[in-house]
């Protein structure tokens, strides 16, 4: 994992090189391409779902029906469709198109998520808590709601990542813990952090819009404890009944005081929340890339996050990683995995992006009445559909652009005219794209890497579809309660 430290930390610092500044207009010189190199989506057809649509049956078929081929080459299947996609793209609007996307899509998404996600994942392992934690019912229900609380405070990936082990371990004992990871996914790794910018990614790209901090904790307080409340009660029910059944018993019978080892590690936490808050700021551009920019507090988000990564990995015993049954492979899992998702989804972002002119256009227009009106239940729900198969920030920048298009005639700006005229429909867009992320695996960070850690720890987690049954039956009649009491 050294290796692939050094790797990331050399990618980032040659890209840095001034040299590079000026490398897009070069090859645009050579190869006689002089027009814009952004992806078109108005002129793609709808058939370039496809690769996404076969990256997604892949995780969603080959661990089941080829476990041990999924499990040596599963970053070999996401470099085939990514390799596919790109191609494609080069073959249909040019090799510049092609590779401009591959930076986009390196800049805007990969680079800030995995190293976010590998910074929050190396500083957890490090932490380690001892002592008796036996998951009865009420002390599993009572951890759900520590981690929906923290969610919105340290997001829905640090509060998943930093929860999940000491939730194994304590039902470490027990048979039936799989409705324990599911649970755990909705309400800490995805609905819980619905209150603030740092809690999930829509939010953030609402305060970079401009969007007050606290906008969402006051307009979302209700909806987010209905949701979280329900499901918490559900849960509680659940377990009891399947406590019941268990033929175990806790390994350890001794009342042990309760301590934390790694506690240097939560300082590195409060850095990286620190570090999210600052990239939100408009530092100006570090450098320009094949004509993608590289905002310069996304560049010092990115180092400081490989910085923290190797303070974290320096200061934390080895012992400590080895008691929470570390290893690098989650993380491995979950960036091949995402690096391919990103890149099949960018044809599908670029057509949303597209607008009325693209192929798209019956999703924008179902979202108004013939007078222009919003459709407020039809963003909640498109808005929480895409971002449970795609990205939920570019599903949210689409949707807010969209209902925000009537700002400049009305003479105000987009955030302004979203809180003062529609907040109605800015509620519906960021409840949709904030939770709806726990329909998939693939709707949210956390969820992911939630299951890689369930399963490198023994338990056998649902297949992707498995996985949508459990929740299609238990979050889909809440989200339409909270359609019906707080959007319409």
């Amino acid at each position: 994992m050294r290796r692939a430290l050094i790797k990331i930390a050399a990618v980032v610092a040659v890209l840095a090189i001034p040299g590079y500044t000026f490398a897009g207009e070069a090859v645009a010189a050579t190869t006689g391409v002089k027009e814009n190199p952004v992806l078109n989506g108005a002129t793609l057809s709808p058939l370039w779902a496809l690769p996404f649509l076969g990256i997604i049956l892949s995780i969603a078929i080959f661990p089941n029906a080829l476990p041990g081929f999924w499990s040596k080459h599963f970053g070999k299947v996401s470099l085939v469709w990514s390799v596919i996609v790109l191609a494609g793209l080069a073959m249909a609007q040019g090799a510049v198109v092609s590779l401009h996307s591959l930076i986009e899509v390196a800049f805007e998404q990969f680079l800030p998520f995995i190293c976010l996600l590998l910074a929050l994942f190396t500083i957890t392992g490090g932490i380690k808590l001892h002592g008796e934690l036996v998951g009865t019912p009420l002390l599993n229900t009572l951890i759900l709601f520590i981690g929906a609380v923290l969610s919105s405070w340290l997001g829905t990936t640090g509060a998943a990542v930093l929860l999940i082990r000491p939730l194994i371990n304590a039902n470490i004992w027990r048979t039936h813990k799989v409705h324990t990871m599911l649970f755990f996914i909705f309400i800490v790794g995805n609905i819980g952090g619905s209150l603030t910018p740092v809690g999930n990614p829509p939010l953030l790209m609402g305060f970079i819009s401009k969007v007050p901090f606290f906008w969402p904790t006051v307009k979302l307080l209700l909806p987010t404890l209905l949701a979280t409340g329900i499901l918490l009660v559900l849960y509680y029910i659940m377990d009891t009944y399947l406590m019941r059944r268990e033929t175990e018993k806790p390994l350890q019978q001794v009342k042990t005081r309760l301590s934390i080892e790694g506690g240097w590690n939560f300082l590195l936490l409060a850095a990286v929340i620190i570090v999210v808050m600052a990239s939100s700021v408009d530092m100006g551009v570090a450098f320009n890339l094949y004509q993608v920019k590289m905002p310069l507090s996304e560049l010092i988000e990115i180092v400081a996050m490989v910085a923290i990564t190797f303070i974290s990995v320096k200061i934390t015993r080895t012992d400590t990683r080895v008691a929470n049954h570390f290893t690098w492979h989650p993380i491995l899992e979950v960036g091949k995995l995402f690096a391919g998702i990103f890149i099949c989804m960018a044809p599908l972002i670029a057509m949303l992006r597209a607008g009325a002119d693209g192929p798209m256009k019956f999703i924008i227009s179902s979202l108004s009445h013939p007078d222009g009106s919003p459709i407020n239940g039809m963003y909640y729900w498109l808005a929480g559909g895409l971002s449970a198969f795609l990205d939920s920030a570019p599903a949210y920048l689409v949707f807010f652009n969209t209902a925000a298009a009537p700002a400049g005639a009305a003479g105000m700006a987009p955030h302004a005219f979203m809180t003062g005229v529609l907040p109605a429909t800015l509620i519906a867009i960021t409840a949709g794209a904030s939770f709806m992320g726990a329909i998939t695996y693939i709707g949210n960070a956390p969820n992911m890497m939630v299951k890689a850690i369930a399963e490198e720890n023994g338990i056998k987690m649902p297949s992707f579809f498995g996985y949508m049954v459990w929740s299609v039956l238990i979050l889909v009649p809440v989200f339409l309660l909270v359609q019906y009491l707080f959007i319409g």
